[in-house]
């Protein structure tokens, strides 16, 4: 798709609203404006049947029930809720040691580090293997009585990984842990509707799957609503697992993308979203530079939409900023493209410093043409010719 003259291949960081939800959300930014916990008139009740009512369309998309949806301000919010709200009631108990996936978003490993340094936890990383998928052998040898809990992501968001959730979701189980997952990228890659099967917590975020930005939601197995603790506390809304007031308009958005990520036309367009993403990742053999490709080789286990690539002997920086305003994409995740080391994810399947310097996240979408694929591949050949004659072409 096109943003004005921008070719937009960075799905994964952000997605566009979807006409169909702006429309959900339209009646709640005018007159549907009531404050959904006015519970004495009949606006009040409006806006909470709205609110009601987009919770039991999230819980359909993953095959719970609405009671189980806590609304949160997006993804990071609700991994802090589980994990800290979890961790933080479960103290001076028999279970000390949390396990993290190796290639966990950001925030998933800043809250280890507070589980670690604040509350006494000891967290150990679970590696993976070169293609990004979870060591099972490690993680099993991991597992014992002590294990409080395991977070693993469903679906990374820089290299596509997909990570097979229902065997890891065995192997925790056996030893009574609790098995929370990072499943803000998921919904676009994967069918949901029996994930909390698997699951015992599960983050969500809006502006990941065409919703609007600044909503997520933790689902949480209802017999663990008493274990955790609240992060926010006020009037006691959502049960007091996290209190304050909902804003209607983004619930009810958040609601309808969930509405429209389920059933055969959601199916149909993963289906054709990867049949595009191998088609340009089938262009990319045809540039003018040597390129690799980060994140797993099997495509059932890769996001439909991602194509993380390496240029040999190009800074990702140096191919990025040439690329604008024609092209958009990123050399890693959103939350972390400020800082200036190598990322971890990319580390952690065993890249140099200088390989993981040369990487590129691209990430498709709904919107996203065949003409765009061939378009953005002829931008990329033509910047990499530039950069060959300019003499960019040396890491260091």
């Amino acid at each position: 798709m096109k943003i004005g003259h921008t070719l937009y291949f960075d799905h994964q960081a952000t997605t566009p609203l979807d006409s169909r939800v702006l429309e959900a959300m339209q009646p709640y930014l005018a007159e549907g404006f009531g404050n959904p916990h006015s519970a004495d008139h009949a606006t009040g009740w409006r806006a909470a049947q709205a609110v009601d009512r987009s919770a039991a369309e999230i819980a359909a998309m993953i095959g719970g029930d609405a009671d189980e949806i806590i609304f949160t301000s997006g993804a990071t919010e609700a991994n802090n809720l589980a994990l800290l709200g979890i961790g933080r009631r479960a103290m001076g108990g028999d279970r000390k040691r949390v396990l993290l996936g190796a290639t966990e978003h950001k925030c998933i490993l800043e809250i280890g580090r507070v589980l670690r340094d604040a509350h006494g936890y000891d967290v150990i990383h679970i590696p993976v293997d070169s293609e990004g998928r979870i060591d099972l052998n490690e993680l099993e040898d991991q597992l014992a009585e002590d294990v409080l809990m395991v977070s693993i992501m469903a679906a990374n968001n820089e290299i596509g990984t997909l990570q097979d959730i229902p065997e890891i979701s065995d192997m925790v189980a056996r030893y009574g842990a609790l098995l929370h997952c990072d499943g803000a990228q998921a919904p676009c890659a994967m069918d949901m509707t029996d994930f909390v099967q698997c699951v015992d917590l599960l983050s969500l975020s809006g502006h990941k799957m065409y919703g609007p930005m600044g909503i997520g939601a933790l689902y949480v197995r209802r017999d663990l609503h008493k274990s955790i603790e609240p992060l926010i506390y006020g009037g006691g809304q959502q049960g007091g697992l996290r209190s304050g007031t909902l804003p209607t308009a983004l619930c009810a958005g958040f609601g309808a993308a969930a509405r429209i990520a389920v059933g055969d036309a959601a199916d149909a367009e993963r289906a054709a979203l990867a049949r595009r993403r191998d088609m340009f990742a089938k262009g990319m053999e045809d540039l003018p530079c040597r390129v690799w490709f980060n994140g797993s080789a099997d495509p059932s286990y890769r996001h439909p939409g991602n194509v993380n690539v390496g240029f040999e002997g190009i800074f990702a920086a140096d191919l990025l900023g040439k690329v604008q305003p024609r092209l958009a994409a990123s050399s890693g995740s959103a939350c972390t493209s400020g800082i200036s080391e190598p990322s971890h994810v990319l580390r952690a399947i065993g890249l140099s410093d200088e390989h993981s310097s040369s990487s590129i996240r691209f990430s498709l979408g709904r919107g996203t043409t065949d003409d765009d694929v061939n378009d953005a591949l002829d931008i990329i050949g033509s910047t990499l010719e530039e950069l060959t004659e300019s003499g960019l072409l040396e890491i260091g």
